[in-house]
């Protein structure tokens, strides 16, 4: 009933792998991809010579070389050991519910010690192409004859595969720990997140973002690059700009965020508004000692003790001394130069866009430039930036919004993923504008919220990620009836 493919290197952790499926009596036939004529095959296995694992043309040879009902495609060349009856218990939640893709829950074994490793749900936004399925799927074969490879990738070929097959069939997560495997990536949370945007991965990125732009056509939730402009109103603003820093808790970095600011140089009126979220550690007593010497400062202590990052925010929006722009710096960061605030707005007057995004240079705690440098977000094209939004974990820093339009929105009042919330909403109407050049400085240290995340944290705050992209995709679809509907 089954076909299985496996990554092969000829490693003496592939036979051990090969010998427990053999003695699964549900598996028909054992490919081993290889990108190497080198190695000889295993018992009862055939090697299939492939250039790259990810590719279409693998896939496409994985299509063709199907005869059973089922595929249990590994991902990784690496050490596995299944749990008791696990390619069974695969096997029976596919059978019985005619889902298209089955994955599970498994464990890793790092630094000699097995640990757990849950993953999510799939949804409807699920739209990442680093989401985690663990290194095991299980595959209807019925859904692959509709599959139609119209694309030569070489990265996004399973990519395209999959979503494929979330347009056609659902997803099973089995929430059971049904292999371990070991973990071959040991860096930090904090370090992870920024692949996609490493200038190294440019190509990938490439070939991924015309893969989900397909997709997105395929489920009528693509938009055409069609957008309004902004109004600058002229009236009710004391202040053209206000750069809005929430804080809780930083009294190591809060002098140099504030100080970044008060030295910027504008030819118009600006102030920062600090929304001191009930810190105990000193910070409140720097901040009201430098506002005490500069008026530009305005130290919002809010009386609602329940907000997040993204409800601080709205607390300094909100304020009637909040400018027309509203610009953004995180407590860690600091801004690249004097200028960082006159660009933004600039950028907002040329562009008549609703938000404005730089790029940045990751540094170290004493401002160093570290790996991967600057963060410019070139995956995104005033044509297609909006669409490839939905693929990726972020939109890039410093962010700034023209209030009105803030104040009509609202930011969700969490404390990650608020950012990326709200650029999703903005930029199903409007025009982002962006910066490409670094005009921030984001500061990577141990202190940093994200910096080294336990895997439910993990999840917790991707499955948040992907629930926003399900909601900015049905309301994508819905803006697209609407459209038709009226002409």
């Amino acid at each position: 009933m089954i076909t299985v493919f496996l990554p092969y290197s000829g490693s003496p952790h592939s036979i051990d792998t090969i010998n427990e499926l053999h003695n699964c009596a549900l598996v028909s036939k054992i490919y081993l991809l290889a990108n190497d004529g080198k190695n000889e095959a295993p018992r009862n296995c055939e090697i299939l010579s492939v250039s790259d694992l990810t590719s279409s043309a693998t896939v496409d040879l994985i299509i063709r070389k199907t005869q059973t009902k089922y595929i249990l495609l590994f991902t990784q060349d690496n050490k596995y050991q299944f749990g008791q009856f696990a390619v069974e218990r695969f096997y029976n939640v596919i059978d019985s519910t005619g889902a298209g893709l089955v994955y599970s829950n498994y464990h890793i074994i790092k630094d000699n010690l097995i640990s757990r490793h849950p993953v999510n749900d799939y949804q409807l936004g699920s739209l990442r192409d680093d989401f985690d399925f663990g290194n095991l799927l299980f595959i209807n074969a019925e859904f692959l004859n509709s599959f139609k490879n119209e694309n030569e990738y070489k990265y996004a070929g399973t990519y395209s595969l999959r979503l494929h097959l979330s347009c056609v069939s659902q997803f099973i997560r089995i929430p059971e720990f049904l292999y371990t495997t070991v973990e071959t990536d040991l860096r930090m949370s904090g370090a992870k997140q920024f692949d996609y945007v490493n200038p190294k991965n440019r190509d990938v990125q490439i070939e991924m973002e015309k893969a989900v732009t397909e997709h997105l056509k395929n489920i009528d939730a693509y938009l055409a690059p069609n957008f309004k402009e902004i109004e600058i109103e002229n009236d009710n603003f004391e202040y053209e700009a206000s750069v809005i820093i929430p804080v809780k808790n930083r009294i190591s970095t809060i002098s140099d965020a504030v100080n970044s600011v008060l030295s910027q140089k504008t030819d118009f009126k600006f102030n920062l508004i600090v929304v001191d979220n009930y810190s105990d550690d000193g910070t409140t007593d720097k901040i009201k000692e430098i506002a005490a010497k500069d008026l530009r400062l305005i130290h919002v202590i809010p009386e609602r003790k329940d907000l997040g990052i993204g409800g601080c925010w709205n607390e300094a929006v909100k304020n009637k001394l909040c400018g027309r722009f509203s610009i953004q710096l995180d407590s860690d960061d600091v801004y690249a130069n004097e200028n960082t605030v006159q660009t933004v707005v600039d950028t907002f007057k040329k562009e008549k866009c609703a938000m404005v995004i730089g790029s940045y240079r990751m540094t170290n705690f004493k401002l160093e430039e570290i790996p991967p440098g600057i963060i410019d977000h070139k995956e995104w094209t005033p044509d297609n930036g909006r669409n490839n939004a939905l693929r990726i974990n972020g939109l890039g820093a410093p962010r700034a919004f023209y209030t009105p339009i803030l104040r009509e929105y609202k930011i969700p009042n969490v404390s990650y993923g608020e950012d990326y919330a709200i650029g999703l909403m903005i930029s199903r109407d409007y025009q982002i504008g962006r910066i490409y050049e670094p005009i921030y400085l984001c500061r990577r240290w141990e202190g940093n919220s994200d910096a080294a995340l336990d895997i439910d944290k993990q999840n917790y705050y991707n499955e948040y990620k992907d629930r926003i992209r399900t909601i900015e995709v049905l309301a994508r679809q819905r803006k697209n009836r609407n459209a038709d509907r009226v002409s």
